[in-house]
């Protein structure tokens, strides 16, 4: 059975964070499903790129997924609002099922309470909330946690994800496909 990963997309996402691992993960055999926090179907990211979601967050929240992915971007502050994001975090946690956060998006893995005791990098400018991140390192694991530093990550922090799911033998032919 192929694994499934659950995409959040949200109002001022960070387009490379979001579209580099997705595609990474599907050119692995990984159904991912992107999922608007919104309800709309039309989402817009931080620099004006419009991206389709396959399904509302709603509709497939209650669904089994191997893992969930929490893209960064300035929406970020929106989601921690909203709340759901946490309760997901926390549910495959607690599941032990691997969560992945990049750029400001391990704000919402801190306000699920997911960090104690990790290692766990971020964007930088979140440092005043996690002054604990190894912004120095690029992807970091830390048992089911999986964290990565911003848009310059992307690549490698979705291969990272490919290499949780699929192993070794599948990051070595999507890389090769991409001349990673």
């Amino acid at each position: 059975m192929s694994k499934r990963v659950l995409c959040l997309l949200f109002p001022g996402f960070e387009e490379i964070e979001t579209v580099a691992p997705v595609d990474l993960l599907r050119r692995a055999g990984v159904e991912v499903i992107v999922a608007s926090l919104t309800g709309e179907k039309l989402v817009t990211g931080r620099c004006n790129v419009t991206v389709q979601a396959d399904a509302t967050l709603s509709d497939v929240e209650a669904q089994e997924f191997d893992l969930f992915l929490i893209p960064g971007g300035p929406g970020i502050k929106a989601v921690r609002a909203d709340g759901r994001a946490v309760r997901l975090a926390q549910a495959y946690s607690k599941a032990g099922k691997p969560v992945a956060a990049i750029c400001a998006a391990p704000t919402v893995l801190m306000d699920a309470g997911l960090l104690v005791g990790k290692r766990y990098t971020s964007h930088a400018g979140v440092l005043p909330e996690l002054p604990e991140s190894q912004v120095q390192e690029r992807v970091v694991e830390d048992g089911n946690v999986i964290t990565s530093r911003g848009a310059a990550t992307a690549v490698e922090f979705g291969l990272a994800l490919v290499r949780r799911l699929c192993g070794e033998a599948a990051v070595s032919e999507v890389s090769k496909g991409i001349m990673a």
